[in-house]
């Protein structure tokens, strides 16, 4: 806008970049003549430059593929600008970019600890229940046979418009990768890779549908030879351990084993356990009977019966956890221990809503998640 139009009153727009269905604007910083913009298009960030010569002329700024750019800083009074970028095998990495000529430097790196080389990254998009595509990673082997024989970790979230974006984990390279495993990250709907649409179409009543997404996933990968149920496994945590909660309730046979960490699992109570009252935006106030009805249907809690083919269950949680209280993985717990499933539980008496306090309880967590998904 111009600035005097403004003052008189007068909104005369420019229109620099309208993202689509598939995309969205991930951020945003400005140099002294240039607007630099993070776009998010099918869940990969592409970065671009925009200047004003009469009218507003867009260039792509050529950074890696398959990955997750975030603007640092950048100086108005110079062309001068730092950003971050990585992805599942490239660690964070700092840059520092003149944005008049659209290149760039690297200025340092975290170091890498496995060897990323021997590794690719896929997309590929699986067809939900109600025909919407979901996307979703697949890192891997280059040399992975399509025989259903690999043993497969698929990781989603799932909600609060939180986009889950490629990330680089040495934990999961050197304890999963390395033993030959797979790793699949999920873009499920009620998380914010395609902006708010994409969220709010899994709030409330609708979140079937992002539980109906993850479920074309597994069953996508499982159609395209990369591995079988009996190899399949599945983490998630917080909102995520809800997902995977429900997941293995509704569908026990798609799985072999279930990471469920710091989970909500019974959705009845949730809003009467610490900050879950502030959540009812998000899933409904269970204590209203309309909502009930389609929370009722998925709670994993009231969902748990006998005589079912549960795949192997590990609950985490913390005890001084005080986002999602502890007694959701502890009930739950028990009431499949009291049912006969074989479960397993760890608390950790430390590290409030996280793995742990110190990088040794973290260590030890992890060892033991990979242990049980192994």
């Amino acid at each position: 806008m111009n600035y005097n139009d403004l003052i008189e009153g007068k909104k005369n727009y420019n229109l620099i970049v309208s993202p689509d269905q598939c995309s969205s604007v991930a951020g945003l910083s400005t140099t002294k003549n240039v607007v630099l913009v993070n776009m998010l298009n099918n869940v990969k960030s592409e970065f671009y430059k925009f200047t004003w010569n009469g009218k507003w002329e867009k260039e792509r700024i050529d950074v890696p593929e398959y990955g997750n750019i975030t603007l640092a800083a950048s100086d108005e009074k110079s062309e001068n600008y730092f950003f971050y970028f990585q992805n599942f095998l490239k660690p964070s990495t700092l840059y520092f970019g003149d944005a008049k000529t659209g290149e760039f430097k690297k200025v340092k790196s975290l170091p890498s600890f496995f060897p990323t080389e021997k590794y690719q990254v896929q997309q590929f998009e699986a067809v939900s229940k109600d025909g919407i595509k979901v996307p979703y990673f697949v890192v891997s082997s280059k040399n992975i046979k399509y025989d259903g024989n690999n043993p497969t970790l698929v990781y989603a979230y799932g909600g609060f418009e939180v986009s889950v974006l490629p990330y680089y984990s040495a934990v999961t390279g050197t304890a999963w990768l390395e033993k030959g495993g797979v790793y699949v990250l999920a873009n499920l709907r009620g998380g914010g890779e395609f902006g708010p649409k994409w969220h709010q179409a899994g709030i409330k009543e609708n979140r079937q549908r992002v539980f109906d997404d993850f479920y074309a996933v597994a069953e996508n990968l499982i159609h395209k030879k990369i591995t079988t149920p009996k190899k399949l496994g599945i983490m998630g945590g917080s909102n995520g351990g809800l997902l995977v909660g429900v997941a293995f309730t509704q569908c026990p046979d798609l799985y072999n084993a279930v990471v469920c960490e710091n989970p909500l699992l019974d959705m009845k109570r949730y809003n009467k356990l610490l900050a879950g009252a502030s959540w009812m935006a998000e899933y409904g106030n269970p204590d209203i009977s309309e909502d009930w009805a389609y929370i009722s249907k998925y709670s994993p809690y009231q969902n748990v019966k006998k005589d079912m083919n549960f795949p192997e269950v590990f609950f985490t949680t913390t005890t001084p956890d005080d986002r999602v209280h502890p007694a959701h993985a502890r009930k739950m717990a028990a009431k499949m221990h009291d049912l006969g499933y074989k479960i397993y539980f760890f608390e950790n008496t430390e590290g409030g809503y996280a793995a742990g306090s110190t990088n040794e309880q973290r260590a030890k967590l992890n060892a033991l998640i990979f242990v049980i998904c192994n």
